[in-house]
């Protein structure tokens, strides 16, 4: 399973509907908006969680793409920082 970063969201974009863009390519095992804790409001970026197989073919199809009036981008998440202690 990888994880698959998508910036530049509509900010009405619903994690359901980021789910059905991508399944068009490929297994999505799940998909999440971020949203500010405060208000609650999309952040205009998410994740979707994807089967191995199917990365490389998303980010092709996705990257650069149009939704909902935006042009996306798609990459492979990187692991979070930690910070150091």
């Amino acid at each position: 399973m990888k994880t698959l970063y998508v910036g530049n969201l509509p900010w009405g974009t619903s994690a359901e509907e980021l789910q059905q863009v991508f399944s068009r390519y490929g297994e999505v095992i799940s998909s999440r908006i971020i949203t500010d804790r405060e208000t609650g409001r999309s952040r205009g970026f998410g994740f979707v969680e994807v089967a191995d197989e199917a990365v490389e073919q998303m980010i092709a199809a996705l990257n650069g793409s149009e939704l909902g009036g935006r042009t996306i981008t798609v990459n492979e998440a990187r692991d979070r920082e930690r910070p150091l202690q």
